[in-house]
């Protein structure tokens, strides 16, 4: 209990006393972030409950792991008793809950609040950038578990190796993924920190390209003195970006820092070799990395982890065994189904970069096959912001269906919808669906003899949305053909 007391007292609220039952609950706990920092309360015996808009298989697993939630926007469901309430930002300003707490004097912080108190005192590894920045931390904190050097993890996703987005060690250590929304980011002080992209999002946070920019150059300048930042070589502002040490990681430029050569694929996994720069060769004569995640990207992501672990001292032949084992993040290139005839890839992406990572990359890998891309867009703003840039991308698919936008926190913009990307797109064989003509449209495909041309069917799903309801459904569906 130690621990919350010292959190509790960096946030400026009274600490437990003896025999007091200490509490705190989260509005929004279904959130990947939120779920995170519950299972971190949980774990070191603080008595957690919350709220969330919907059941999900993530509040199912937090209800079966002894915390308390419920669905519906009652006063009179909440545990009046907690000393802590923690907010997301998807939370309308007009929650009932939200505003009792508000109104009766409670603490009501932010999840960036939260994450800064708990990291006050620690070694930090954080991560950022608009994408990348959830595989290379599950990457990190698995490289770090995995050879035996331990480190709390706060991650965006669920390690596959692990089922979880949380975990701890008694190495002091933490391993956070750092959210550029709402520059939350800034309230984290890195001794590592990753810059993995800068590619235009959240502009209706920032507002222009160059503020959102700015935030990075700020978070880059929060590196303690003496630390590392890494960069993607190539990112805007590199050269205005801060850190003691800097160095930059490519997929294959040799004027980066760290890049990867002799890249092959091997029985579906990546073989290659790391050059770090101005050292001897990673791993020694005949140290080639096997990476078993699908994704050119994924190499370009592993690089930066092992930087980090190398930076760390971690023996080499101790990364190539835990890179060799990871098993990647769910919804990250995540295999659903994989048969001669077709091939489920689900993916969390939701930027144009990170689609025309995702579908180049599993083009590659199955070239003859018939690419159907079944896109969902998050938020109106971000739609609006980027339509051009998602209609080049969904033009790379042979065919592409999408689903209307998922709000998410925010109200419907005037003349904003999926529409709107179709229509900037130039392929033929485009179209916005319902989720439940979605689910007729493939079984009526899955049905039909596979077309002149192709050998078989590559389906992708993605979005950070609730597109996530459907892999089931179309797991079935490609599966048994019905």
């Amino acid at each position: 209990m130690n621990n919350y007391n010292n959190i509790l007292t960096s946030l400026k609220v009274r600490p437990v006393v003896a025999n007091e039952v200490a509490g705190i609950y989260f509005l929004g706990i279904g959130g990947i972030g939120m779920s995170a920092l519950a299972r971190y309360f949980k774990s070191i015996g603080v008595k957690v409950s919350g709220y969330d808009k919907t059941p999900t298989a993530l509040t199912q697993q937090l209800t079966a792991e002894g915390i308390n939630i419920h669905f519906e926007d009652s006063i009179q469901l909440i545990d009046k008793a907690v000393q802590l309430v923690v907010y997301t930002p998807a939370v309308p300003a007009s929650h009932n809950e939200l505003n009792y707490f508000q109104q009766h004097n409670y603490t009501v912080v932010k999840r960036s609040d939260v994450l800064e108190a708990i990291t006050s005192s620690s070694f930090n590894i954080c991560i950022a950038g608009t994408h990348g920045k959830t595989t290379i931390s599950t990457m990190v904190a698995h490289i770090l578990t995995h050879s035996g050097y331990g480190c709390n993890t706060f991650l965006g996703g669920i390690a596959v190796n692990y089922n979880t987005n949380f975990w701890a060690a008694q190495n002091n250590v933490c391993v956070v993924e750092a959210d550029e929304y709402d520059r939350s980011f800034l309230k984290l002080s890195p001794d590592v920190a990753v810059i993995s992209s800068m590619d235009p999002d959240h502009l209706d946070i920032y507002g222009t390209v160059e503020n959102m920019e700015q935030a990075f150059i700020d978070f880059s300048a929060r590196i303690k003195p003496g630390g590392l930042l890494l960069s993607k070589f190539g990112v805007a502002k590199q050269k205005d970006l801060k850190g003691h040490q800097h160095l930059t990681y490519h997929i294959d430029n040799p004027k980066a820092d760290v890049y990867a050569s002799n890249i092959h694929i091997h029985n579906g996994s990546y073989h290659f070799n790391v050059v770090i720069s101005k050292e001897p060769s990673f791993g020694g004569q005949g140290g080639s990395v096997v990476l078993n995640m699908g994704g050119l990207h994924n190499i370009e992501n592993v690089l930066a982890a092992i930087t980090i672990a190398h930076h760390l001292q971690i023996e080499d032949s101790k990364i190539i065994a835990a890179v060799a084992a990871f098993r990647g993040v769910k919804r990250r290139f995540e295999y659903i189904v994989k048969t001669d005839k077709v091939v489920y890839i689900d993916d969390y992406a939701h930027h144009p970069e990170e689609l025309r990572a995702l579908i180049t990359s599993a083009k590659k890998m199955f070239a003859n096959k018939k690419c159907v891309v079944v896109f969902q867009p998050h938020l109106f703003s971000r739609t609006n912001d980027l339509a051009d840039g998602f209609a080049e991308v969904l033009d790379l698919a042979d065919e592409a269906i999408l689903l209307p936008i998922y709000p998410a926190r925010e109200l419907p913009l005037q003349g904003v919808s999926s529409e709107m990307i179709v229509q900037r797109m130039h392929s033929e064989n485009k179209m916005v669906l319902s989720k439940e003509n979605l689910l007729k449209h493939l079984a009526q495909e899955n049905e039909a003899h596979v077309e002149e041309g192709f050998e078989g069917t590559l389906i992708i799903t993605a979005g950070a949305g609730d597109i996530d309801t459907l892999i089931e459904p179309i797991k079935k569906i490609v599966s048994s053909g019905k």
